[in-house]
């Protein structure tokens, strides 16, 4: 059955209207009366919430700033809000979605072998008896043959345990940016637009980009970056690296900005930071599975005032 067939004609009318909603906020005339107007559609039937979260999910891909709906964010990027403009409308279009899989990395991210939503993780067990932990947001596709045991990052972050194979194939995990070769291990991968990190737990890793001439070694307790270009130096790994398989963010002295960011990745609609106070450094440990909880915490601990228009569209102004 194509991809076309599976959605419904009430999901493709929702994915239209999500994406003309999408081009009515981006226009450099969008006003507060078209946000509650997109705000009351949203809320008015779980399909459009669903619609739009395909709609984020396509702009993610195409490289935007996470999270961001203000006007004049995305009037900034000028090329991008063309870019992902086009997306969308593939995504909007009867045929654009029966094509999507083929036409770009968004819709092999929504017919991905493992993924998950907004604000869920999840556990899942390979054929060889290797565990996948998908964060957020996130889709892995997963190719095994006798030669090799690989897996296809598609976005998003994901925590690998890897089993012992009895015929000794490989088990790496690849980006856009490089692979990643486990050496009996835990680690994670985590894939943004503009680059991939890993994290190793335990025992041991290889990085390899297009860029370099050969595998760097990755021990527990470092973590890098790397791009098509090669890997950045290792580095101690951060001390909640993989709070997230929990069900926690920790944080220690990190600005207020990055960690409304990656609050934003947890939960649909629109979280902010203003500017003014996104350089606030914050500490503590935040609960992801009730985000609400954890911005009341930055209300209380911190001086900072969350601002609820409605549950999907929030914003952490200074403490008057």
């Amino acid at each position: 059955m194509s991809q076309e067939q599976q959605i419904s004609t009430a999901e493709r009318e929702a994915i239209r209207c999500a994406a003309q909603w999408y081009a009515r906020l981006t226009a450099e005339s969008a006003g507060e009366g078209e946000r509650l107007a997109w705000q009351r559609w949203l809320e008015a039937d779980p399909t459009h919430h669903a619609a739009w979260q395909r709609i984020e999910s396509v702009r993610r891909q195409m490289g935007l700033v996470p999270g961001q709906l203000a006007a004049s964010t995305l009037a900034a990027a000028g090329q991008s809000r063309r870019r992902v403009l086009l997306g969308i409308a593939l995504l909007a279009s009867a045929s654009g979605i029966a094509g999507l899989g083929w036409r770009s990395e968004a819709g092999r991210r929504l017919s991905a072998d493992f993924r998950t939503p907004v604000g869920e993780r999840r556990n899942f067990t390979l054929a060889d008896g290797s565990r996948l932990l998908l964060n957020t947001d996130s889709a892995v596709d997963a190719v095994f043959d006798g030669h090799q045991r690989l897996l296809v990052l598609r976005g998003g972050e994901v925590l690998v345990e890897t089993a012992p194979d009895p015929l000794g194939r490989p088990f790496s995990v690849i980006t856009e940016h490089g692979s990643v070769r486990a050496l009996g291990t835990r680690f994670t991968v985590r894939l943004d637009a503009d680059g991939s990190t890993v994290a190793v737990l335990e025992k041991a890793v290889e990085v390899t980009t297009p860029g370099m001439l050969a595998a760097l070694r990755l021990e527990a307790g470092q973590q890098a970056r790397f791009t098509r270009a090669g890997v950045q130096p290792p580095q101690a790994s951060d001390a909640g690296v993989a709070a997230w398989q929990h069900g926690s963010l920790i944080a220690i002295d990190r600005p207020l900005g990055e960690l409304v960011e990656e609050l934003a990745r947890y939960r649909g609609g629109w979280l902010r930071c203003d500017p003014s106070i996104a350089g606030v450094k914050v500490s503590g440990a935040f609960p992801l599975d009730d985000t609400d909880r954890a911005l009341n915490a930055l209300e209380r601990g911190f001086p900072v005032r969350v601002v609820r228009r409605t549950r999907y569209w929030v914003s952490l102004v200074p403490r008057a």
